[in-house]
């Protein structure tokens, strides 16, 4: 194992009724002056943007409002949001949503509290050194950004999508009532459960540093959400499943998943944002849509953990070689994916790149990660393209 820092700050109201906390929350925090950040949709739709914004009325918060975050946020909203703040002189962050909504609000707390362009930090040009106070009204149990140090956003020059990482941008507090899922689509809803067992996945797969606590940990927190998911698909009001998702969610990305490693592989990940920088598709969909090819492609060189997690989470019996077994666990996994409609190649994702399409995919992705990159097996860009090749037959 390796020596590790294990940091989660961020204050956590869970249950029925929790949006009842937010005022003690903010009072607690020092946010005086407000910008509330949301996307739409639902959080109109439900009322729940409307009830954040009668109890700030009554408790006699100053606010401003900032909608519009969509899927793969972008830097042009994190750009207007940043202007908002500095001419309202707001001193807190409420980010009302799913991932979007919050990834957004870190970066736009970035842009005040920091001089210089925001897109520098996501561009590794140089690091934050304050972020502006964010707390969290989640709505989509998917990202885990309420609790953990991530954000990923995309610039519209190119459609970059590119993610950073830094302790202080982690919220101070998040609200999360699991009925707030329920309206959700089950597309949506899929997507999530898949982005949640991705961000454990991503730790598992290394071939540097392993816990016994940390891998059990982790396989528990798999097993929960493939079960969970199969639930909801079937009855998506089960509020004992979303709850259980939805904390799966803020676990699997506060590190807990992956302490004592080297910090996991990631590259599944990355093969995702350039996907989704380019062609705008859902984070969950597109991480189902290559994780099976980049498993394929590299199991043979992280053997003793792709078996280990075909036994421990898919169920696989210990019948026939190391390799067999591993393959196994690789099929369960993309049989799991169709049976909570989710893709598992390019074609059921519903793009179709050419190769030249690929290459520069491929090309993105490597100059993204400034080399190469893979703790289960480092990829270098030659290796990212026959990966999005093999996604793409």
């Amino acid at each position: 194992m390796y020596n590790f820092d294990f940091y989660t700050p961020t204050r956590v109201a869970f249950g029925k009724g929790t949006e009842s906390r937010l005022i003690g929350l903010l009072n607690e925090f020092g946010g005086r002056k407000l910008l509330v950040h949301y996307g739409g949709g639902s959080v109109i739709r439900s009322g729940l943007l409307g009830r954040v914004q009668a109890m700030l009325d009554e408790a006699g918060f100053d606010y401003v409002m900032l909608g519009g975050a969509v899927p793969n946020p972008r830097l042009s909203l994190v750009y207007e949001g940043i202007d908002l703040c500095k001419k309202e002189n707001v001193d807190f962050i409420l980010a009302v949503g799913g991932g979007s909504a919050i990834d957004s609000a870190k970066a736009i707390g970035y842009g005040v509290a920091n001089e210089g362009d925001v897109w520098d930090f996501y561009d590794r040009k140089r690091q934050a050194t304050a972020c502006l106070p964010i707390g969290v009204i989640l709505t989509l149990s998917a990202t885990g950004t309420e609790m953990s140090n991530s954000s990923v956003i995309t610039k519209e020059e190119g459609w970059i999508k590119r993610g950073y990482g830094n302790d202080i941008c982690r919220p101070k507090f998040a609200i999360m009532d699991p009925t707030f899922t329920m309206t959700l689509p089950d597309y949506q809803t899929a997507c999530g459960c898949t982005d949640i067992m991705m961000h454990t996945m991503e730790r598992y797969f290394t071939n540097g540093g392993n816990m016994e606590i940390t891998d059990s940990l982790a396989e528990g927190l798999l097993r929960t959400v493939k079960e969970n998911a199969k639930i909801l698909i079937k009855d998506p009001q089960n509020y004992d499943a979303r709850a259980e998702v939805m904390w799966s969610g803020s676990l699997a990305h506060n590190n807990l998943t992956g302490c004592g490693s080297d910090g996991g592989d990631w590259m599944p990940h990355q093969l995702e944002h350039e996907l989704g920088g380019l062609y705008d598709v859902a984070h969950g969909a597109g991480l189902a849509a290559v994780w099976g090819s980049w498993a394929r492609y590299v199991y043979k060189d992280c053997l003793p953990r792709f078996r280990k997690f075909a036994v421990n989470v898919m169920g696989v019996a210990e019948e026939g070689t190391d390799e067999e077994i591993a393959i196994k666990g690789i099929e369960a996994m993309e049989s799991f994916y169709h049976e909570i409609n989710m893709p598992v190649n390019l074609r059921e994702l519903g793009i179709n790149p050419s190769d030249d399409d690929l290459a520069l995919l491929a090309h993105k992705c490597y100059v993204a990660q400034g080399g190469p990159r893979g703790s289960a097996k480092p990829l270098d860009e030659s290796d990212m393209l026959e990966i999005y090749r093999m996604a793409n037959k």
